[in-house]
């Protein structure tokens, strides 16, 4: 299942990078992204899919929204959620 998540960063210098390596190393596979600039800021939706059946995309949230230049995070209105899951509430 492939949850979507919309986050807004800053357009500084490797802030995208650190986005994209935080969900590698937690265990996610970048289904799709794009990406669109907003004034100071990035407006990027991102779809995730866990490699295994022990990550939750709300921790991965909660770790995205610690990441240096994170303005805000919030699940995507395309998200579709499985039986079971728990919605992101970043």
């Amino acid at each position: 299942m492939t949850e979507m998540l919309l986050i807004q960063i800053d357009r500084s210098e490797g802030s995208l990078q650190r986005l994209i390596g935080l969900i590698e190393r937690r265990g996610f596979t970048i289904e799709r992204m794009s990406l669109a600039e907003a004034g100071l800021h990035r407006e990027v939706r991102i779809g995730v899919r866990a490699r295994d059946a022990g990550r939750a995309v709300d921790v991965l949230a909660r770790q995205i929204d610690r990441l240096i230049g994170v303005r805000r995070i919030a699940p995507s209105a395309d998200t579709v959620h499985s039986e079971g899951a728990v919605p992101c509430t970043a």
